[in-house]
């Protein structure tokens, strides 16, 4: 008897291969009895080619396509919510790490004011308030503070 490698097969592949002593079966389970027969090499590698060609199929289900269960929900939410692409992802990651230095390359009333506006998303108003200044100095420091960050990014990068 040949060894053959053993392989995994789809559910409803109900036949075994053998070859003994360069004569070549198929065996098969029918009605609760297994049955052996004889083909000829033609046949038995048609047989292997087949199987074959199932492995190749179950391989490339594992590999690439999604198992999840697609419901509406998820479906909807791919379409509103698209995927960030791996390029996309390193150049926004960049360019956050970028700026977190830039910010912190400001002088310290700038960066509190700009981490204050635009991070905890508080007000100029509110800004003014917390420090005790008007509202007109909160402002032009916001700006100042943006334009030196333009300068700062344009030397990082």
């Amino acid at each position: 008897m040949v060894d053959r490698p053993k392989r995994r097969k789809k559910m409803d592949n109900p036949y075994n291969l053998k070859i003994i002593n360069n004569n070549y079966y198929i065996i098969f389970k029918s009605n609760n009895k297994y049955n052996e027969v004889e083909v000829t090499k033609e046949v038995f590698d048609l047989m292997n080619r087949f199987e074959l060609d199932d492995l190749k199929e179950l391989n490339e289900f594992d590999r690439h396509i999604e198992h999840s269960e697609l419901t509406e929900h998820t479906l909807n939410n791919r379409m509103l919510f698209k995927q960030e692409s791996i390029e996309d992802l390193i150049i926004r990651k960049t360019s956050l790490e970028d700026l977190r230095k830039a910010i912190n390359m400001l002088p310290e009333v700038q960066r509190r004011r700009i981490k204050l506006y635009y991070f905890d998303e508080l007000t100029e108003k509110e800004i003014a308030k917390l420090e005790n200044v008007s509202q007109k100095n909160i402002s032009k420091s916001l700006t100042v503070a943006k334009n030196n960050l333009k300068e700062i990014l344009k030397k990082l990068v």
